[in-house]
């Protein structure tokens, strides 16, 4: 028992010690420093690393660092969904600052012509931390680097900064930084626990790694559907730096990865001089941490394939993507494989590397230069060669979906015109304001081919993210990769979605047609108003013009306002939610006359999501950020510590994502749903049902057996049969409500899961049901594709009074899957009528 007491206080007073740092502990000592410029200390209060940085003093330090140095300009580039600052700092010498606009030009301009300068131009390098707010490490770093670059004093110090263009962001993710901060903070103790069972290392849901809607911000850099996002991009593109880096951590028991990642895992599209360059760059990143003796591994774990991540999104661009990744203390100090692992530990080795990635870019910096100046060159002669040819994208009855991913290719400088006639191609309809053609001839050329390409056959089968993300599949677009030029009108330069309107005043019905993205949006607003409104179950012809299944109707009569407040409203909506709608004189109709029995009354939503411990949080903030951001539809998170005694009545509906239940909230659920409730569930959410016995699937199992493969090689067999993120074509009976809005047969749906439902043996049961063979991009192991054919990815059932809506697959993923939204509205809004 003496040994043990006396081990305890070798950890403790070991812990302790480490854990109390100064600079000297970080920063280089055989140079000097410029006094005038103030510590990280001086201004927020404690030594680095002795807490954890909130994002509010991170800001403050910033500032502080360029009020004091004239090496540091701090642009202000907007704010978080929680109004947090995300400055970028542009560090280099004082010269170039004063030359800094023309600095710029001339780096955009080597990537637009034959021959560009490489003697004299400086390398720009695009340093940014902690886009995972729990991994903190780096956003802490952060303080020791910009002290640094501001305060150094000597010549070497001055070449690197005549040399470099550092564009500087502090935190990729301020929320989450911010939350998790205050909760290792509020949990440290004076004397420091490293026990791995303590409460600081073990966060609340959801935790800190994600933004405020709890999107993981890591693979946001091609969709850019977050402000977070957005600004960096415009940054990104701005500067088009030849460097950047992305500093992460990793498992606490680990050591330091840096890139390059496995090789076989690197997108065909990514030359293979950026991955030796990579490499090159290593050598620097492996002499700096041999010297403060520090473990690390590369080329091992991580990939480079796809190109929403931030280490692999430079790639597609001329530039050099770089990962690190830190093994994390998640909080102050932890005991790990390798010894105690302290907080101060981590954020040296984050700011070493920073140091020699900034070491290597000046080094290397002809090299770099060359080669991005080469990958544009290169990507200009592969246009050529696809000169005169272009892609049409677009959906005649959905301008807004269309005009996101236009949006999308606009933020990424990619050329995009109108078309210039309607015209019809392979069998779809291609019309004005509905439609976009994107020339093959420019210089994102390759960035094109990265977002619209399908690609099914890879030189490896594991995938550290998705294998496809093809984006006209993923808004649910009509599309063609093989028009012609001549089919182009005038380029945009200004993006603009189309009005919304109400086409006449009326003093019998209104009619919108539930094809536009935003209906939803201008439903709820109808509802939510205290109208009357009705869905068509058939479609019908009036004025020459057909309406589709789920047209939506607001009659006149016994509504709650007169004739001119109700078109004044309607008016209002329909220009808020970007639609048209439809004025009618009379009932009489081709097809289901206005008042059929065929038109079903429709009820305000009353929607909650269950949320908390057991509930994958991603899919979850999808949800969430689909109600809120998209269609401004209130959406009540129900923790699950409150579903026991929660008054579940206010609801008509309750969204379960991904995830599983005890048994006191599964009982509550179920006495709900027995009450008339709806409930929607998601992904393994059905296994919970099956388990509970509220809904039997017929689930579809395969043994997998591996032969003649050996213990070595084991887990890659296993992770060959995931699917890790691919995109599958299904069949739509368009009659069923599940699918009112789409206008063709067939649908693309993101799958990554391994959950096969068996068909219902009566065929208007199976609405959407996977095609024979519906691999439309990326990987998927032949067992699986085997098993997934003629599954069906949604099923009704009722539990006594209520139902169940079942989705085996994420309909809101990463937020811009914009094509299978409506399937949850659907659910939403004519829950009562499936």
């Amino acid at each position: 028992m003496k040994y043990a007491f006396l081990l305890f206080g070798l950890i403790y007073f070991s812990v302790n010690a480490q854990t109390q740092t100064d600079l000297s502990y970080y920063l280089p000592q055989d140079i000097s420093y410029d006094t005038r410029i103030p510590t990280p200390e001086s201004v927020v209060g404690h030594q680095v690393g002795e807490w954890h940085i909130t994002h509010d003093k991170l800001i403050q330090y910033m500032k502080a660092l360029a009020n004091a140095s004239n090496r540091i300009t701090l642009e202000d580039r907007g704010v978080t969904f929680e109004d947090r600052p995300l400055p970028l700092l542009t560090i280099t010498s004082p010269k170039n600052h004063n030359n800094i606009e023309s600095i710029r030009t001339n780096h955009i301009s080597a990537t637009e012509t034959n021959t560009a300068n490489i003697e004299n131009r400086p390398v720009v390098v695009y340093q940014g931390f902690s886009i995972h707010g729990n991994e903190p490490s780096g956003s802490n770093a952060a303080l020791l680097v910009a002290y640094y670059l501001a305060a150094a004093q000597g010549d070497a110090i001055e070449t690197m900064l005549d040399n470099t263009i550092i564009l500087f962001d502090p935190c990729y993710n301020p929320d989450g930084l911010q939350r998790f901060a205050y909760w290792v903070n509020t949990n440290k103790s004076a004397h420091i626990n490293p026990d791995p069972n303590d409460r600081e290392y073990s966060e609340v849901w959801p935790g800190g790694r994600t933004n405020h809607y709890w999107f993981d911000m890591n693979r946001d850099w091609l969709p850019v559907q977050l402000p977070e996002s957005r600004v960096r991009i415009a940054s990104f593109h701005k500067w088009l730096p030849n460097v950047l880096t992305d500093h992460h951590e990793m498992g606490t028991n680990a050591t330091f990865f840096f890139q390059p990642g496995i090789p076989s895992r690197t997108h065909p599209l990514t030359p293979k001089l950026n991955q030796k360059l990579t490499k090159s760059i290593g050598h620097y990143h492996a002499k700096a941490l041999d010297k403060i003796g520090s473990l690390y591994y590369t080329e091992e774990n991580f990939d480079d394939f796809y190109y929403g991540k931030g280490s692999t999104f430079p790639d597609i661009n001329g530039s050099i993507g770089i990962l690190f990744e830190q093994a994390s203390s998640r909080g102050h100090a932890q005991e790990s494989v390798n010894g105690v692992l302290t907080f101060p530990f981590t954020i040296r080795n984050q700011f070493t590397t920073a140091l020699s990635t900034l070491e290597a870019a000046n080094s290397l910096r002809k090299d770099i230069l060359q080669y991005q100046h080469d990958f544009y060159k290169n990507a200009r002669d592969e246009a050529s060669s696809a000169s005169g040819k272009a892609i049409v994208f677009g959906d005649e009855k959905d301008a807004a979906k269309t005009y996101h991913l236009a949006e999308i290719l606009k933020r990424h400088h990619i050329d995009i015109h109108h078309i210039k006639n309607d015209f019809s191609k392979n069998g779809k309809r291609y019309t004005k304001h509905h439609s976009y053609v994107v020339p093959m001839h420019q210089k994102n050329h390759r960035l094109i081919k990265a977002m619209f390409e399908k690609r099914t056959s890879f030189q490896d089968s594991l995938f550290y993210d998705v294998s496809a993300w093809t984006f006209p599949l993923a808004f649910g677009l009509d599309y063609d990769d093989s028009i012609a030029m001549s089919q182009a009108g005038e380029k945009i330069e200004n993006l603009d979605m189309l009005d919304g309107k109400v086409s006449s005043n009326s003093n019998y019905a209104y009619v919108m047609e539930w094809h536009e993205y935003y209906t939803p949006k201008a439903l709820n607003a109808i509802l939510k108003s205290g109208l009357r409104a009705k869905v068509a179950m058939k479609p019908f012809k009036i004025n020459g013009k057909q309406y589709d299944y789920g047209t939506i109707l607001i009659p006149i009569q016994n509504q709650n306002r007169n004739v001119n407040s109700l078109y004044n409203t309607l008016q209002d909506i329909a220009k808020e939610s970007h639609i048209t709608m439809d004025g009618l004189y009379t009932g009489l109709t081709e097809g289901i006359d206005l008042g059929s029995s065929q038109f079903r009354a429709l009820s305000l939503p009353k929607v909650a999501m269950i949320v908390g411990d057991g509930i994958r949080s991603y899919d979850a903030g999808e949800i969430w950020h689909l109600f809120d951001q998209r269609f401004g539809m209130q959406l009540t998170k129900l923790d699950t510590r409150d579903l026991s005694y929660a008054d579940l009545s206010r609801y008509n509906t309750i969204i379960l994502p991904s995830g599983s239940l005890e048994k006191s909230e599964t009982e509550s659920i179920k006495k709900w749903i027995e009450d008339g409730g709806t409930l929607i569930a998601y992904r393994s959410a059905l296994q919970w049902l099956n388990r509970n016995d509220i809904v039997k699937f017929e689930f579809k199992t395969k043994e997998q057996v591996a032969k003649k493969v050996t213990f070595e090689d084991r887990g890659n067999f296993r992770g060959a049969q995931v699917i890790g993120g691919a995109i599958f074509e299904a069949m739509q009976d368009r009659s069923h409500p599940i699918n009112f809005g789409y206008k063709n047969d067939n649908i693309a749906l993101f799958r990554n899961n391994t959950i096969f439902i068996k068909p219902n043996k009566q065929s208007y049961n199976n609405p959407l049901q996977y095609s024979k063979t519906p691999l439309l991009s990326g990987y998927v192991s032949k067992q699986n594709l085997d098993s997934l054919a003629l599954s069906v990815p949604f099923q009704v059932n009722r539990y006594q009074s209520g139902k169940i809506i079942s989705f085996t697959d994420n309909t809101n993923f990463r937020a811009f899957w914009y094509g299978t939204n409506k399937l949850l509205m659907n659910a939403v809004f004519f829950r009562n009528q499936m």
